[in-house]
């Protein structure tokens, strides 16, 4: 498998080989998308509402539910300069690593772990790997996304 970084443009799953690889922008997560999240998702588990609450658990502070984090991950790969002919991700493969907590910046590298055509001629399935990491560059969030594609991208 020989690596490659890919440069911004719009690619189809014919444009991809497994290792090719690219690091999305950054996040920072704040306390409202966490309230916001909290919100929408219904989970106010206290761990997310209450710094007293997140240091009763042994953390320093709030701690970011994994699913915001993921969600935001979904929207890095997808602003990213790197443009995917996507169709629908199909699954999520993903482990929590390490507690996210508010003031961190995240970003990933994407990697293309693997690729196959499916019964339909003009679409295709990349597995692509995420390497979630903070501002510390340590990793909190990893996993593998099956991400339908555009056989071509014209």
């Amino acid at each position: 498998m020989t690596e490659r970084a890919l440069t911004p443009g719009r690619y189809g799953l014919d444009d991809l080989r497994p290792g090719d690889w690219w690091d999305t922008g950054s996040k920072e997560i704040t306390a409202d998308q966490i309230d916001r999240f909290a919100a929408l998702s219904g989970d106010r588990f206290e761990i997310h509402m209450s710094d007293e609450a997140a240091r009763a658990y042994g953390f320093p502070g709030r701690v970011a539910h994994g699913l915001l984090v993921l969600s935001l991950v979904d929207g890095l790969k997808n602003t990213s300069p790197v443009e995917l002919a996507a169709v629908a991700s199909l699954s999520w493969d993903w482990s929590f690593r390490q507690p996210v907590f508010i003031g961190m910046t995240l970003s990933a590298r994407i990697s293309v772990e693997a690729k196959r055509l499916t019964s339909k001629p003009d679409r295709g399935i990349a597995t692509l790997g995420f390497d979630v990491r903070d501002t510390n560059d340590d990793t909190v969030q990893r996993g593998t996304n099956q991400l339908m594609m555009w056989h071509h991208t014209s």
